[in-house]
């Protein structure tokens, strides 16, 4: 296996796991989850609520037991589209590839023990690009305009930091215009900078600090504020034990989704150039206290609670792609694997062979450009 390969598959796996462990925590506080498993949760367990059938109001989803959720799914899909395309994307390839991969193929879905469409298990904020698109027809550079701001978009996009590895600036506007079509305002920002994490851990070399760096340059506006807020307070934090309070208070002026995740006021993810998702500064923050190490920044994630899978999967995919596929637990993703009916590890293998295909289309088309620009600056 080639370093590419090797960080590509970690990221990918890596978010899936990430994504697993964080879905039986979603939507509950660190103390609810104590109470609920007796401690804290270091692995794989099973749903928060039992009769998770009936259970609201999120039911009929399974989450918990090593399911992967909506972001693995989405994550998925979008990897098939860029194997498909076999080149970079926008934001027609969003119209033009993505809406069939969510509404034209029956899959395996985990959450809901059957298969079905994916489009039949997305969360209503991805569920907009395929109303928008497929059915309203609209422009897909503007067809993220309106929708609820969130973190929707920025869950799926490590594939984009993968094709454009080794060059933040490239992911990050790479996936500002793809994800137009899906997000906008600070959720379409989160996007890029997602992006631009995974393409700067993708790069030989890479630590921690140069990530958070590679954020920090490119974000803009309450996005940015969010991250330097949150991993300055994660720097003087040793673990994620009893960081909670902390990251949240670092957090909180910048999210506009209320401490009681459930109820959310009538300002909630509405567009903003002051605010941020909550899910990407968190997953920066626990990567910065685990100093990269993949387990304690999922586990980080899947205890903060509220949107855990979202904020594990994140910081899951950046440790991921900075420590290749060893530094996630095996255990883990066989667990998850097996317990998802799901290979965690062929996409990622696949999204590797993409990028060395685009690298290839890329290194000709610049070196093409720098023939003709010589030409054109030379002297009579």
């Amino acid at each position: 296996m080639t370093p590419l390969e090797d960080r590509a598959t970690g990221c990918v796996a890596g978010a899936a796991v990430g994504d697993a462990l964080g879905g039986a925590t979603e939507g509950w506080t660190p103390e609810q989850i104590v109470e609920r498993y007796g401690g804290r949760v270091e692995g794989i367990v099973p749903p928060f609520n039992e009769d998770w059938r009936n259970a609201r109001p999120i039911a009929p989803y399974h989450k918990g037991d090593g399911h992967i959720t909506d972001d693995t799914l989405m994550t998925h899909a979008l990897i098939r589209v860029y194997e498909k395309a076999g080149a970079h994307l926008d934001a027609y390839a969003m119209a033009e590839r993505m809406v069939p991969e969510l509404m034209g193929e029956r899959r395996w879905i985990p959450e809901l023990e059957a298969e079905a469409l994916p489009l039949q298990r997305i969360f209503l904020a991805e569920k907009w690009i395929v109303a928008r698109l497929h059915y309203g027809h609209v422009d897909p550079r503007e067809a993220g305009v309106g929708n609820i701001v969130n973190c929707g978009a920025a869950m799926y996009v490590a594939p984009v930091g993968i094709v454009n590895a080794a060059d933040p600036d490239a992911a990050y506007a790479e996936a500002i215009d793809l994800t137009g079509a899906h997000q906008s305002s600070y959720g379409r920002e989160a996007a890029g900078v997602m992006a631009a994490a995974v393409a700067e851990a993708m790069r030989p070399g890479a630590t921690v600090d140069s990530v958070v760096a590679a954020c920090l340059r490119l974000a803009k506006d309450g996005t940015r504020a969010a991250i330097e807020a949150v991993c300055e307070t994660a720097a003087g934090l040793g673990h994620w034990e009893g960081s909670f309070e902390a990251l949240r208070a670092a957090v909180r002026p910048y999210d506009t989704v209320a401490d009681t995740y459930r109820d959310q006021g009538l300002g909630a993810r509405r567009p903003s150039r002051t605010h941020s998702i909550e899910e990407l500064p968190l997953a920066l923050g626990f990567l910065v206290i685990a100093k990269g190490d993949f387990r304690d920044t999922v586990l980080g994630g899947v205890n903060y609670g509220r949107d855990a899978d979202s904020i594990a999967s994140m910081g899951g995919a950046i440790a991921g792609a900075l420590g290749g596929l060893s530094s996630v637990p095996r255990e883990w993703v066989e667990r998850v694997a097996a317990a998802s009916r799901t290979d965690l590890v062929g996409p990622g293998l696949a999204i590797a062979e993409v990028a060395r295909r685009v690298h290839a289309d890329d290194v000709a088309r610049r070196r093409a450009h720098e023939s003709a620009f010589a030409d054109l600056d030379r002297s009579a």
